[in-house]
């Protein structure tokens, strides 16, 4: 029997899969495919850390670890749900939730100065930010949205909102000091160690070095980033814009969050100043956010003054974007809630629009520090300023090729970022030569990024081959003044020479050129592919899906493995927070498992392709029918309460998928699914009644980050006459 591993994750898709793989491993054991679970949850992986001090009925293994051998096998096959990229908050609630519920997980040491501190920090490094994709991921990206996707998205246009003619609204971005502009890069030679010394002391040691792999290093200046800051608050006062900062704490989870805190300073700068010493006094990190300082404040004497003076602050600064209006969630309550690449796309979906304090929207500025990927988001803006908004109905399809195999580029960066500690030089070196140096002052951010030949030549290769399938333009966004990207271009212009690339256009461009050019033929309602580093594949396959499908949760995300496997990912979950806030509120998950219906319909193909086998050809084409099914009679689930929702998409999901086999050629799965189908049909008033009975009712699960299984698929699985007809498979 061949095997699907089935991620278990968190949130709101960990939710739905409670509902949705009985259903799934009912109909795919049919045609000899068993689908397993592997928890690579938060939970999961802070259990499996401290095994040693737990019950043995509390154990569970690194399955993380077991799926990065997985991914090294020719017949890997793995479907990813997102997961968190868990910030240190999340980390310490998911935490305090284990402990909770009698599991003996230690503390999180937020200002670690012990051995024994430090090296359990270290541990739970493990745990944070982008823990799981680059061991995943080795294999680059194949990102693009299904033709019936598309299709439907044009047919039932989602709204997005006009830009105001003139609009106000802008990018901001530094100009000097940062990423982008004190960026070095080399091609190493050999596989000699490289050692990263900070005035001769060594911060870390490189012993995996391959030869041919390129190598950048470069740092943000904290002095620089600061001026930033100030500029960008007097310029939206000035202005009359809402102040809105979009970062990536939780991939970039060294870099991002001390970025985060630097906004925090500035904007509030006046009670820093005046309350400094308290801050300190209580344990304060402005990393962490204005949301922690209002916990934090529970223990001191000049809570209600402080907090006075906070209150005071908005009247003096610009209006600030804010996360919920309602709750006086604001843009720096937490560095997790403003996620660039699925906070931008709104700002664009919202016709350069935030929402204010007031719970209504307005022009802003959108403040991105690095310009190495704000030059993407500043085109979008100014491209729909100077054109107006785009039209979902004719706009052309963009695909992405991403290269993100082996930790490629700066997500693979965080065990080599640092907050300076003095000033002085750093010095990347091998075999004693200085490769790459940098004089720097305590409080910049220095970090390297990495990518290996052999995924450069794999990245190459697919987007020839997604080009010459597509007959669409491939563009690589490469910026020859970019120090990374003029020694990528030197690679890309080599390995195309392995290929034929007669007829094929596959041109080179900086990041802003290459938007303008793709965005240009997206209004004319042409195709593009984008060929593109990790972090820039990231903002653009949420910010093109968000604005052509209504969510980049619907794209086909395919990585094919250097090995010969495939991970079939399921697009993005950043508003799962909110769908599980709603569930538990009041019964209704608002999650839409397209994503997981098209990943597993990838999965059951890739096992088709190596293995010829006639019921399985059977399930894998059903399902495909069933998936067109399900778009074009809209059974998404509805936002409201008290209407169909997740649980019943995955029932109408099984009805179009056994309706299929019971039509299809396969006469033995015709015949077993013929039943399956009428009953599911017959009784499908009665199962859509008992599916809504949970409407409208708060919900337990035993935990956000560690439910109760038991509570968890008594919740997502109301209906008795669902089960015993999904069950009788």
């Amino acid at each position: 029997m061949s095997k699907i591993i089935w991620s278990k994750i968190d949130e709101a898709p960990a939710l739905a899969t409670y509902s949705l793989l009985p259903i799934v491993n009912a109909f795919t054991k049919a045609a000899g495919v068993e689908v397993v679970t592997s928890d690579i949850s938060l939970a999961g992986r802070v259990i499996s850390k401290f095994s040693d001090r737990l019950k043995p009925e509390q154990r569970i293994n690194d399955e993380l670890a077991e799926l990065g051998n997985v991914v090294l096998q020719p017949d890997g096959n793995i479907i990813k749900l997102p997961n968190i990229s868990a910030s240190v908050g999340q980390l310490i609630e998911c935490i305090t939730e284990l402990q909770a519920q009698g599991y003996d997980v230690p503390n999180y040491p937020e200002d670690a100065k012990t051995d024994e501190e430090k090296a359990l920090k270290e541990i739970y490094s493990t745990c944070l930010g982008s823990a799981v994709n680059p061991v995943l991921r080795e294999g680059n990206s194949d990102r693009r949205a299904a033709a019936a996707v598309k299709r439907f998205a044009q047919k039932n246009p989602h709204k997005l909102r006009a830009f105001e003619s003139p609009s106000k609204a802008y990018v901001a971005h530094m100009n000097g000091g940062d990423f982008f502009s004190n960026e070095k890069s080399v091609i190493v030679e050999g596989n000699a160690p490289v050692t990263i010394e900070l005035n001769g002391k060594v911060l870390k040691t490189l012993n995996d070095v391959v030869d041919k792999e390129i190598m950048d290093a470069t740092f943000m200046s904290a002095k620089a980033l600061q001026a930033f800051y100030q500029k960008t608050l007097d310029d939206a006062k000035k202005n009359g814009v809402l102040w809105s900062l979009h970062l990536k704490a939780t991939m970039m989870k060294v870099s991002d969050p001390i970025m985060f805190g630097h906004a925090v300073k500035v904007f509030f700068k006046d009670v820093f100043a005046k309350y400094g010493d308290e801050l300190t006094a209580i344990g304060y990190n402005a990393n962490m956010g204005l949301g922690d300082l209002y916990k934090k404040l529970e223990k001191s004497s000049k809570k209600a003054e402080i907090i006075a003076a906070i209150e005071a602050t908005y009247d003096i600064q610009p209006p600030m974007a804010m996360v919920d209006s309602d709750k006086g969630i604001t843009n720096l309550h937490a560095s997790n809630d403003i996620i660039i690449d699925a906070s931008m796309p709104v700002v664009v979906r919202d016709g350069g629009k935030m929402w204010n304090r007031d719970g209504k929207v307005q022009e802003c500025v959108s403040v991105i520090p690095d310009a190495s990927y704000a030059f993407f988001h500043k085109a979008m803006v100014d491209d729909c300023v100077a054109n107006g908004q785009y039209d979902v109905t004719t706009m052309g399809n963009v695909a992405n090729v991403g290269l993100m195999a082996q930790k490629a580029e700066e997500y693979g960066s965080h065990p080599t970022t640092f907050e300076i500690a003095e000033n002085g030089s750093v010095e990347v070196k091998q075999n004693g030569k200085v490769l790459m140096s940098h004089n720097v002052e305590a409080g910049d951010i220095w970090r390297m990024s990495r990518v290996k030949d052999i995924p450069i030549q794999d990245w190459v290769r697919l987007a020839v081959e997604r080009a010459r399938l597509t007959g669409s333009p491939a563009v690589f966004w490469l910026d020859k003044n970019r120090a990374h990207d003029a020694n990528m271009i030197k690679k890309v212009n080599e390995y195309l020479k392995n290929h034929d690339t007669t007829g094929l256009e596959l041109p080179i461009m900086d990041v802003a050129s290459a938007a303008k050019y793709t965005n240009a033929r997206v209004r004319k309602g042409e195709d593009t592919i984008s060929v593109t580093g990790n972090v820039l594949r990231d903002h653009l396959t949420d910010m093109y899906p968000i604005l052509e499908l209504g969510t980049s949760a619907k794209m086909l995300s395919i990585v094919p493995l250097l090995a010969g496997g495939g991970v079939f990912e399921t697009g993005a979950g950043g508003s799962a927070p909110k769908h599980v806030d709603q569930f538990l509120e009041e019964g209704h998950l608002r999650w839409d498992s397209l994503g997981e219906f098209l990943a597993l319909a990838e999965s059951l193909r890739f096992i088709a392709q190596k293995n010829s086998d006639d019921k399985l050809a059977a399930v894998t084409t059903a399902l495909d029918i069933a998936n067109a099914a399900y778009l074009d009679n809209n059974k998404a689930p509805s936002r409201k309460a008290g209407e169909p929702d997740n649980k019943a998409s995955h029932f109408f999901l099984a009805q179009y998928w056994a309706k299929a086999l019971s039509e299809g050629k396969n006469a033995e799965l015709a015949a077993k699914f013929a039943p399956i189908a009428k009953a599911l049909t017959e009784n499908e008033a009665k199962i859509i009644e008992e599916l809504l009975s949970i409407e409208g009712k708060a919900q337990d699960i035993g935990g956000y980050y560690h439910p109760d299984d038991k509570k968890a698929e008594a919740a997502m699985r109301p209906s008795a006459t669902l089960n015993k007809i999904v069950d009788s498979i």
